[in-house]
């Protein structure tokens, strides 16, 4: 069988319980560009680099469990000094970790991550991709200064 060949990602979209709650975390917390809304739908678009995220309404608002979705995440790349400048911000804007920054030599996607949840419930990460074996592994703690 003869498989197809797609040129290019278009968007990807994340469900969420309330989409100007969402805006406001996609936009003014992670600092994607915000595009607008489309049309007369319950759905926002954003942009990061040549990349589209669409925000959906969710029809039954529901939140997300690590039971129900396993290892399901959006990542997304930051500098070293961004990932210690999210960290900061998210103890002091209370927004919780959902687990410790965590340190990975090997594998696919090396690098150091952190994980937070959205407002939906969508579990987030941020890699520093630049960490490698041998540098300093601190905590979230110590990162932020508590």
């Amino acid at each position: 069988m003869e498989k197809l060949k797609l040129d290019a990602v278009v968007h990807w979209s994340i469900p969420v319980n309330d989409l100007a709650e969402a805006e406001k975390f996609y936009g003014d917390i992670l600092g994607l560009e915000h595009v607008g809304r489309l049309a007369n739908t319950p759905m926002s678009c954003f942009k990061l680099g040549n990349h589209n995220i669409l925000l959906c309404q969710r029809n039954d608002p529901i939140v997300r469990t690590i039971q129900q979705d396993g290892r399901l995440h959006h990542a997304f790349d930051v500098s070293p000094a961004m990932f210690d400048q999210a960290c900061k911000l998210f103890h002091q804007l209370g927004i919780k970790i959902h687990e410790p920054v965590d340190y990975r030599p090997g594998g696919f996607f090396t690098g150091r991550q952190l994980f937070v949840l959205d407002p939906s419930g969508n579990r987030i990460e941020l890699r520093d991709a630049s960490w490698h074996k041998g540098m300093p592994t601190p905590t979230y703690e110590e990162i932020v200064g508590s």
